[in-house]
């Protein structure tokens, strides 16, 4: 069931603009006392929303842009809004710019030094309700939009406010819609966290590699392709002073790079020692090692069949050990069009579905039934505990929410293995990726995360639910990891 949702709004004009989405709009009046008075008035409600005009304080703000509260300052008091990102995520729908951050409430109207002095506090606008409001609202769901009336660098009262509330009230009528897809939905739900999830040894000692370059050589140090495909990951290092390049053309002299956990071909070990550079190995070992096994068995006269994606870095590394000798395998239809006449092994990308994997490896062993596999088993221990792990959720979960940026392929594998156990699946780089339409009447949601997922994502994603309603938290756990790999001695303390 929807929760009743009331809507407040200082002014007619803003009031009328938010009706135009189809909800029921309570006009307040401007300030703190009119605005008090007015809540107690509210009817009955399960969530409180306030919506109308702002005055920027930030000078990146323009008329018509729209302010998704993160958190009212209003007094010496802050309350957070936890929903926030979620609701940004669904107004941004719209094509217009709508900006996330701090917005202060006052008593009056503030302007001048005054205005220059708040915005030194961080706050990106100003409104005399919303903090007055979100106050009394206890512990039920609120949320705060605000429309852009006016620039930081002029007063209020100024011709141009005339264009700005015009932009402003156009915007207000995207609003409503989003408010009601926010509002269907709240409500309490169960977390379920399936165990292992987040980063696995190899992630956490790549990442270990650059940020102890970077302290060792100091910045810039270059890596090659990203060090793990997990956004988050990669900005938070350029921010230290990483840079990422694609190829080693990129790459200055004699300059220190780190090839990436997913590992390079022979090919680009040559390049680098050609061009001089200071080399840092973070390859994961279990990538090495199929990388190792890929080169015995071709040294011995084997036809390798490599079974993983074309285009993903580690095959492109794998396929590059012995290049005349190792064919990609993708499904099991491309193993009718490898050529007999051969002795045949198989190798496996390590971060693959261990099941849809095992059906192309059943296929070759078929056709070919002298084929020999890898000594051990290729995909790696944390693609299959995190496999094994959110296939311990699925059957209780209205959906599965898989924590991990686009391109990381044992991310995608965990929404295809929940998908497969009969369970809706999401890949979300973070809250923002989740939209609110898919959580109306979800009422239990497995929350797991891709090996080069951090951790942080995870608790952040927990947040946002909580902004939506009371969130119990169940932890599923398959396995203890206590692998650990040895750094590289480039960077050994």
């Amino acid at each position: 069931m929807t929760a009743r949702l009331a809507v407040c709004a200082a002014l007619g004009i803003e009031a009328r603009a938010l009706a135009r989405g189809g909800l029921h709009v309570t006009r307040t009046g401007m300030g703190p006392r009119r605005t008090l008075a007015a809540a107690a008035r509210l009817p009955t409600f399960d969530a409180l929303a306030m919506a109308g005009f702002a005055g920027a304080l930030d000078d990146r703000l323009r008329p018509g842009d729209l302010l998704v509260a993160t958190e009212v300052r209003v007094g010496d008091r802050t309350l957070r809004c936890r929903s926030a990102e979620l609701l940004a995520s669904r107004l941004a729908r719209g094509g217009g710019r709508v900006r996330l951050g701090p917005l202060v409430s006052t008593d009056h109207l503030v302007s001048g030094a005054e205005r220059r002095a708040l915005a030194a506090t961080g706050a990106l606008a100003v409104d005399m309700e919303s903090g007055f409001l979100a106050a009394v609202s206890g512990t039920r769901p609120w949320a705060v939009v605000r429309a852009i009336v006016d620039t930081s660098d002029r007063p209020l009262l100024h011709p141009s406010t005339i264009g700005g509330a015009l932009a402003a009230r156009r915007r207000l009528r995207e609003v409503g819609p989003a408010l009601t897809d926010w509002a269907a939905a709240l409500g309490p739900r169960r977390v379920l966290l399936p165990s292992p999830r987040s980063f696995c040894a190899g992630v956490e000692r790549a990442i270990e590699v650059v940020e102890r370059a970077l302290d060792r050589y100091g910045a810039p140090v270059y890596v090659r392709k990203q060090i793990v495909h997990n956004t988050h990951v990669v900005d938070g290092l350029r921010r230290r002073g990483a840079v990422f390049v694609e190829e080693l053309d990129e790459v200055p002299p004699g300059a220190v790079v780190v090839f990436s956990a997913h590992g390079v071909a022979p090919a680009v070990r040559e390049q680098a020692g050609r061009a001089g550079l200071r080399v840092i190995d973070a390859t994961c070992p279990l990538v090495a090692k199929v990388h190792a096994e890929a080169r015995r068995l071709a040294a011995r006269g084997d036809l390798v069949a490599l079974i993983g994606h074309a285009g993903h870095e580690e095959t492109e590394g794998t396929l590059g050990e012995a290049p005349d000798s190792t064919v990609l395998v993708e499904t099991v239809e491309d193993v009718a069009n490898l050529p007999a006449g051969r002795r045949v092994s198989y190798l496996m990308q390590t971060t693959l579905a261990a099941d849809e994997a095992g059906r192309v490896a059943d296929a070759i062993r078929r056709r070919f039934p002298d084929a020999q596999g890898p000594r051990s088993a290729d995909i790696c221990y944390a693609t299959t505990n995190r496999q094994r792990a959110v296939c311990e959720v699925t059957g209780e979960a209205d959906l599965v929410l898989v924590v991990g940026s686009a391109n990381s392929s044992n991310s995608r594998r965990l929404v295809e293995v929940a998908e497969r156990e009969g369970t809706p699946a999401l890949l979300v780089d973070g809250p923002a990726d989740i939209p609110l339409d898919r959580l109306a009447g979800v009422g239990t949601v497995g929350l797991t995360a891709g090996a080069s997922a951090p951790p942080a994502l995870v608790d952040a994603v927990v947040e946002a639910l909580r902004g939506l309603g009371p969130v119990r938290v169940e932890e599923r756990s398959v396995v203890t990891e206590t692998v650990e790999f040895g750094l590289p001695k480039e960077v050994r303390p």
